[in-house]
C-alpha cells in the first residue's frame, strides 16, 4: 500500500496527513505555534518553529498510521508534498542561516515600499501587466524592499529569499526550489509564462539570484535529505514534490481542477477560487490571477482578511456568557452563537456589519478599513449582532464573486469549506447571499489534503493532478437558496456595498488619529 504525506505550514500551526493513493486519510496531526507582532500591524514568525511544528506531526502520523489497522510503516511513504501560508519572506545568508524572523502575509508595515513598487514599474496598470497583480502590502516584493529600505545590514547578508513552505523543502532536501502556484504571491513572477519577471526584478534593483528555480507543482524538487529522514523518523531517499501555496492547495483538496468550479473557504480568512484554464486579469487589479497547482492552469481569488475571524472576534469579545454555558454543556460555543442568530430575519432587521478587522484585501485593497455595525436600534439584540457578523463576512465574499461574474468566469458549481461549510445555517446564509446552490465535499482537511494529492500526482501513481482528485473527491451534500432569503439579500446586498464607500475617507481619517 503506497502513503505519501502532505504538510501545510499555516499561520497558527502546521498540519500534516498521511494517505493513501486513493485519498483516504490515515492518520493526522497538529502542532501549533506562536505569531510575533512587534510592532502594531506587523507580523512575524521564527521559522524554526515551523520546522519543529513538522518534525512532530509527521512523527505523530507515523506512530498513528503504524497502530492503526493497515500497520503502516515509514517504508511505504512514496511521496511528501508541501503547502503553506502565502507571500511570507524568509530570509537566508550563505550558510543558509535565518537572518531575521520571517515577515507574515498579514504583516501591513509595507505601504511606501507598494508605493515604490508601482512607482519603479512605470505605474499600477504596467505593473499588472507585467506580473498580473497590484502592489499589496501582504505580498513579497514589498517586504523585500522593505528590509533593502529600513534594514540594510540583514539585506546585503541575504543571498536566498524562501517562501514558508520552501524554507521547509530546503530542511527537507537541502534545495532552493519553488513553484508556481507559491511564487505567484511574490508579486515577482510573470504569471502568464510561469517564470520569474526579469523586467520586473531589473527595474526594482533585485539580484535573481536571490530567488529559487521555479517548479511546476506536482515536479519532483529533491528527496529527502538522511539528516532531515533521521528528524521525521523517515528512510532518507523520498520525494518531495513542488506543492503549492495555501490557497491552491486548497483548492486542489476541494477538487477545483475544471472550469466552472469554484470554492468558497469560510476560514479566519475567507477566499472565492476559480480555475481558469487561461489567464484572465482583473485590469483593475480586485482580484489576484496567480497560477494554479494544476500544470498549465491559471486560478482567480479573492481574499476576505476577517471573515470567519469575524465571528472568532464576536465569541471572544462579547461571548463570554455562552461560552461558559457551552462548557458546562460540553458543546462548542459558536452552536449557541449560531443559534441566536437562526432565531433572527434574513438581513438582520436592517443590522450590517463591515468585517474589516484587519483591513481588506479584496476588493478594496485598504489597510485602514475597519469593522463597524451600522443600523444599530432598540430593536437588535445579541442574535442580530451574530447574525449580521455572519452576513457581513458572506457579503464580503459576494464581492469577489461578483467580479468573478463580472469577468465572465463560469460559475457552475461552488464548493463550500471551512468553519462556514460545517454550519448549515451558514451554509444556507450563503446559498441565499451568493443565490446559487452550494455543496459540500468528502475532504474536510484542507490544503494538507492537496499538498498530499500533489504528491500522489508526482509519483506518477495518477496521470494527473486532475485525475487524482476525481479518484478522491466526491459531492455530499447540496443546500439550495432560499427564494424569500434570496431575495431579501440581493436588496440589502447594495446598501452593504455602498457602506465602504461612504466611510472609506473616515477610516482613513480614523488611522490618521491613531
Amino acid at each position: 500500500m503506497d502513503c505519501f504525506v502532505g504538510i501545510d505550514i499555516g499561520t497558527s500551526g502546521t498540519k500534516t496527513l498521511l494517505i493513501q493513493a486513493d485519498g483516504r486519510i490515515l492518520a493526522s496531526a497538529t502542532a501549533d505555534y506562536p505569531l510575533s507582532t512587534p510592532r502594531p500591524g506587523w507580523s512575524e514568525q521564527d521559522p524554526e518553529h515551523w520546522w519543529r511544528a513538522t518534525t512532530r506531526t509527521v512523527r505523530s502520523v507515523l506512530r498513528q498510521a503504524a497502530a492503526g489497522p493497515d500497520g503502516v510503516k515509514p517504508d511505504r511513504i512514496r511521496g511528501i508534498g508541501l503547502s503553506g501560508q502565502m507571500h511570507g519572506s524568509v530570509f537566508l545568508d550563505e550558510s543558509g542561516q535565518v537572518i531575521r524572523p520571517a515577515l507574515l502575509w498579514n504583516d501591513q508595515r509595507t505601504a511606501e515600499e507598494c508605493a515604490e513598487i508601482e512607482r519603479r514599474a512605470g505605474g499600477r496598470r504596467r505593473l499588472i501587466r507585467m506580473v498580473a497583480n497590484p502592489a499589496l502590502t501582504g505580498f513579497t516584493a514589498p517586504k523585500i524592499l522593505w528590509l533593502r529600505n529600513h534594514e540594510p545590514r540583514h539585506f546585503d547578508r541575504t543571498r536566498q529569499i524562501l517562501l514558508p513552505k520552501d524554507y521547509i523543502r530546503f530542511r527537507l532536501t537541502g534545495e532552493f526550489a519553488t513553484e508556481v502556484s507559491d511564487a505567484s504571491g511574490t508579486l515577482l513572477l510573470d504569471v502568464a509564462r510561469r517564470r520569474w519577471s526579469k523586467p520586473l526584478l531589473s527595474r526594482l534593483e533585485l539580484d535573481p539570484d536571490l530567488l529559487p528555480p521555479v517548479f511546476e507543482s506536482e515536479d519532483v524538487t529533491g528527496e529527502l535529505s538522511r539528516t532531515a529522514a533521521r528528524a521525521l523518523g523517515l528512510p532518507p531517499g523520498i520525494p518531495v514534490v513542488g506543492g503549492a501555496g495555501d490557497q491552491a492547495a486548497g483548492a486542489i483538496g476541494n477538487g477545483i481542477v475544471r472550469r466552472g468550479i469554484v470554492s468558497a473557504t469560510m476560514g479566519t480568512s475567507g477566499v472565492i477560487f476559480a480555475h481558469s484554464d487561461d489567464v484572465q486579469v482583473d485590469p483593475q487589479g480586485r482580484l489576484h490571477t496567480f497560477c494554479h497547482a494544476v500544470r498549465g492552469r491559471w486560478h482567480i481569488m479573492g481574499c476576505v482578511l476577517s471573515a470567519g475571524g469575524s465571528l472568532q472576534w464576536f465569541r471572544n469579545q462579547l461571548c463570554q456568557e455562552e461560552v461558559r454555558a457551552a462548557r458546562r454543556r460540553k458543546i462548542d460555543p459558536y452552536e449557541l452563537i449560531v443559534a441566536s442568530a437562526e432565531q433572527v430575519p434574513a438581513g438582520s432587521e436592517g443590522l450590517f456589519f463591515l468585517p474589516y478587522l484587519t483591513g481588506e484585501r479584496t476588493p478594496h485593497a485598504d489597510p485602514n478599513a475597519r469593522g463597524c455595525w451600522i443600523g444599530l436600534s432598540l430593536r437588535h439584540g445579541k442574535g442580530h449582532l451574530a447574525r449580521s457578523v455572519m452576513e457581513g463576512a458572506t457579503y464580503a465574499m459576494r464581492d469577489t464573486l461578483e467580479i468573478i461574474r463580472e469577468m465572465e468566469v463560469p460559475v457552475k458549481e461552488i464548493r463550500v469549506s471551512g468553519g462556514g461549510a460545517r454550519s448549515a445555517v451558514w451554509r444556507q446564509m450563503q446559498a441565499d447571499v451568493y443565490g446559487q446552490s452550494v455543496v459540500t465535499i468528502n475532504a474536510e482537511e484542507g490544503p494538507a489534503y492537496g499538498a498530499a494529492l500533489l504528491a500522489v500526482s508526482g509519483a506518477g501513481v495518477c496521470r494527473s493532478v486532475t485525475d487524482a482528485c476525481r479518484t478522491a473527491i466526491s459531492t455530499v451534500s447540496r443546500t439550495r437558496p432560499v427564494t424569500a432569503s434570496r431575495r431579501t439579500y440581493d436588496r440589502l446586498y447594495p446598501v452593504y456595498r455602498q457602506l465602504y464607500q461612504s466611510l472609506r475617507s473616515d477610516f482613513t481619517d480614523i488611522q490618521k488619529l491613531l
